[in-house]
């Protein structure tokens, strides 16, 4: 791989750690594609990455299939009712054995090219032309050992999470209880103990490093400045709505609380955790403000008691950062997947959930919230897009070559890897990433 034109005379070779310091990150970060190349084989092969939610495959042979890191996936039901992921391709030349996004692949997976057949676990079942292999060694060789699975993978209460590769570290010790606290609320706001995908993920493509849209969901100072028209053009058009609709109430619920000043988000509290994960809005976010349901609350009051219930209900974060694949929100319950394309490429996702056997409204709360936030045509999602953009632009222009994250930096922060903060403007959630991408992409 050619060196970029902008490397920093300290990151030659195949080292990355000039690119990184404590206050700041070298534009390549960004730009270069020999640092995206290496983030594909150190970083996003190596961590635990979300590739998708149980509900999606819940009959046997049910399956849903990815791209993560170039490499192709399959989250597939067995027929012993487990969730299992494999390599997407056949053990004899290669070809992908499902090419759909979601469907469902009956007892068995045939390749469409040779007509090799597996059984759902995974092991051949059979080749045409049987005969015609015997003593030619197929036997005893890769292909016959049926299809390959990734170095690990773990369901997580439905939240299934791979590692491409068999080196790297283990699942337990990679994801804090910290930070797996979100997907346990989220889990537990269902009477019924579980989640299921509402509709099909939105997806959107964006001309950008995949690190600006990570960074961007742990900055609490630009919706004052990005958002201000999306803002005030909710405000103006709700004055002109009857107030009993309630498709008026739950688009101003959701739209308005963008407009909140910087004290708010220096109010609502921060975490930040080893390996660049972080929770933003440990004592309240834009979401704890929603309208209550009583008999909903009344419920789970019934269930876990109404102090455990009302701590469950309270917790809201505005973010949970699982890196570096992930955003998680507990309230409306949904996930920001990251999918990098390129140096300059990202495809988005925004996944809604609902909690089983509760109310109609937290699933339309979270309907309306992925399309009024995330869909291409919002004015929310329109502005940051427009900005991510500029800003892949903006940086390959000449002029300093440093991306400033001086905002609340302290000298010692890096003593303390698990760190509670009051102000949750800090931009040491973006620095913390920035070890934790440093950790996988330069562990020497």
């Amino acid at each position: 791989m050619s060196q970029s034109p902008h490397m920093p005379p300290n990151a030659d070779g195949e080292s990355v750690a000039g690119l990184v310091q404590a206050d700041r990150v070298h534009r390549d970060i960004y730009i270069s594609e020999r640092v995206y190349r290496l983030e594909e084989e150190r970083l996003w092969k190596r961590a635990w990455i979300f590739l998708g939610h149980a509900s999606l495959v819940p009959n046997t042979g049910d399956y849903y299939t990815a791209e993560i890191a170039g490499q192709s996936l399959v989250m597939l039901r067995q027929a012993d009712g487990t969730v299992a992921v494999r390599f997407n391709r056949c053990a004899h030349k290669g070809s992908q054995l499902l090419h759909e996004r979601q469907g469902n692949a009956g007892k068995f997976l045939r390749c469409p090219y040779h007509a090799w057949t597996y059984k759902l676990d995974g092991k051949l079942m059979s080749v045409p032309l049987k005969n015609d292999y015997e003593g030619t060694g197929l036997s005893e060789s890769p292909s016959a050992q049926g299809l390959a699975e990734p170095g690990g993978v773990r369901d997580y209460k439905g939240f299934v999470f791979v590692r491409v590769s068999k080196t790297g570290p283990d699942f337990d010790s990679y994801f804090d209880p910290a930070v797996l606290a979100t997907l346990d609320n989220m889990v537990a706001r269902s009477p019924l103990g579980e989640l299921e995908v509402v509709g099909t993920p939105l997806r959107n493509v964006m001309r950008c490093n995949w690190k600006m849209y990570l960074e961007n969901i742990n900055d609490t100072v630009h919706p004052i400045s990005t958002h201000e028209s999306a803002a005030a053009a909710a405000g103006n058009v709700g004055k002109s709505l009857p107030a009993d609709d309630a498709g008026t109430s739950l688009a101003m619920e959701q739209l308005l609380p963008f407009g909140a000043g910087y004290s708010f988000y220096s109010d609502m509290g921060a975490k930040v955790l080893p390996n660049g994960h972080s929770v933003l809005g440990t004592k309240a976010s834009i979401h704890t403000g929603y309208a209550p349901l009583p008999e909903y609350e009344a419920g789970l009051a019934a269930l876990y008691g109404a102090d455990q219930a009302r701590a469950l209900l309270s917790f809201s974060p505005q973010n949970t950062v699982l890196y570096p694949s992930a955003a998680f929100k507990t309230s409306p319950s949904l996930i920001r997947v990251l999918r990098p394309l390129g140096p300059d490429r990202t495809l988005i996702e925004a996944w809604a959930l609902a909690p089983k056997g509760a109310p109609q409204r937290l699933r339309q709360r979270v309907a309306s919230y992925v399309r009024l936030v995330f869909s291409p045509m919002s004015v929310v999602a329109h502005d940051d897009v427009h900005l991510f953009e500029s800003q892949q632009k903006g940086l390959r222009s000449d002029g300093n070559e440093w991306v400033s994250l001086h905002r609340g930096h302290k000298a010692d922060e890096t003593q303390t890897p698990e760190l509670a903060l009051e102000n949750g403007n800090n931009e040491i959630m973006m620095r913390n990433q920035y070890r934790g991408w440093l950790r996988l992409m330069d562990p020497a």
